[in-house]
């Protein structure tokens, strides 16, 4: 009990707080072990110019993002039908169109099947009956709780199916005495995530000041070309519990009109029709994690679409199409009713 084993030494205290964080999940597929994951890619001698890239999530689309950017030919390959599950569906369909557009082969509901070493390269075969010739094959395909090796059954530490680590709302596990915070409770798996669980949780052991951390209304970006920034529930969450306003901006920005890029941004609130609460709020486009940080303070503080059209916008800029929307989108159901 309150012991540590660390390279055969032991240490005791009064709290033990677990934040192993995750790791790569690697697949099962014949040839998986010609594969890479995600940490493999920071000690590549040289850039891979033919990749073929496996998974949905952020880093699958982020290091195609890269690659791409550093002009290896990119290859998505993502068992579902769109890919970033779990966010909004206007923004997942624009990215898709977005990385087409700049050369990035996407392939939907495709998986492997098998992946053969060549003198060259490798051979990636799929379930389409199609290959792909690849100097490369990353896997990213998930993270997996990073526990192996702890000993939590044998501690009395309770964990789910997927080995994340159970936690009450303040962090603690089935022993009263070990906490658990990150990636290794599967909860909300992002780093500043961790670090303000951190710092709740060392307030109220040590500070005399218990508090806990909200899951609701966390921004998050994804660093695609173009990046994400997203904020609070999505569309298709918000209707779930009552009906909503959508406000959508679709537009290139004004510098592009004389760079001549064809480069689009999507901007959408989703909002609570009753209350008119800001819900959610999501943007593609260029400097959107930048420009969702300051929205993200008005969800939490609770604005309305009111509060925003108040608010006299940056011109001329990206972000003050947020405060200047005014037109709703027809709602599909108010339509057909009528």
């Amino acid at each position: 009990p309150h012991t540590v084993e660390v390279d055969g030494r032991r240490v005791t205290a009064r709290h033990i707080v677990i934040a192993t964080g995750g790791v790569p999940v690697r697949p099962g597929f014949p040839g998986a072990e010609h594969c890479l994951v995600s940490d493999d890619l920071f000690s590549l001698p040289r850039r891979p110019d033919r990749v073929v890239l496996l998974g949905g999530g952020y880093i699958a689309c982020e290091f195609a993002a890269i690659l791409h950017g550093l002009g290896a030919k990119v290859h998505q390959i993502y068992r579902g039908h769109l890919f970033l599950r779990g966010f909004d569906d206007d923004i997942r369909e624009a990215l898709a169109e977005e990385m087409r557009a700049a050369g990035i082969d996407l392939r939907f509901d495709c998986d492997v099947v098998r992946v053969e070493k060549v003198h060259d390269g490798f051979i990636v075969h799929t379930t389409d009956g199609r290959t792909l010739e690849a100097d490369a094959v990353f896997a990213a395909i998930g993270r997996r709780p990073n526990i192996a090796g702890l000993g939590l059954e044998a501690a009395g530490v309770r964990v789910t199916d997927r080995g994340a680590i159970m936690v009450d709302e303040a962090g603690a596990t089935s022993l009263p005495h070990v906490y658990a915070l990150g990636d290794v409770t599967d909860r909300l798996n992002l780093t500043p995530v961790a670090t303000a669980q951190g710092h709740a949780l060392a307030d109220t052991l040590f500070g005399a000041r218990p508090r806990t951390v909200s899951l609701e209304n966390v921004p998050t970006g994804v660093f695609t070309l173009p990046p994400i920034g997203a904020v609070g529930l999505t569309e298709a969450a918000a209707a779930k519990r009552g009906p909503v306003d959508v406000y959508l901006a679709r537009f290139r920005p004004l510098r592009h009109a004389i760079t001549g890029r064809d480069r689009k941004t999507l901007m959408k609130l989703v909002v609570d029709r009753r209350t008119q609460r800001v819900l959610g709020a999501h943007m593609l486009g260029e400097d959107a994690p930048e420009i969702i940080q300051g929205i993200a303070i008005a969800l939490v503080m609770g604005a309305t679409k009111q509060d925003f059209d108040r608010t006299i916008g940056v011109h001329p800029s990206a972000a003050e199409e947020f405060v200047t929307m005014r037109e709703k989108r027809p709602d599909p159901l108010a339509e057909a009713a009528e």
